[in-house]
């Protein structure tokens, strides 16, 4: 199933707006509908609603057309804001 990056981005804001202090669980479902993370994966590696969001916003970078190249100096250009998100998902994977 293609992913539409583009409404992923739009669907995940007013989720992430009203999830408050914590991922709620339609903001866990939207997230792991797009990842091979679960519900419970989500909610319990992305506490905070923010995270999601830069998650997202990596995985449309990841996604995006394009080379290789302009990919890993769009996430190097960005390395403060996904930082964290990459240290969260290489811990769950090392």
């Amino acid at each position: 199933m293609e992913i539409d990056w583009d409404k992923l981005h739009d669907d995940l804001g007013p989720l992430i707006k009203a999830a408050g202090d914590r991922t709620d669980e339609k903001l866990a479902k939207q997230m792991s509908t797009a990842t091979r993370m679960t519900d419970e994966e989500v909610k319990a590696f992305f506490p905070d609603p923010a995270d999601v969001r830069k998650l997202a916003d990596l995985m449309a970078i990841v996604k995006s057309a394009g080379d290789r190249n302009d990919k890993i100096n769009n996430i190097v250009r960005n390395a403060e804001q996904f930082g964290g998100v990459i240290f969260t998902l290489l811990s769950k994977f090392a």
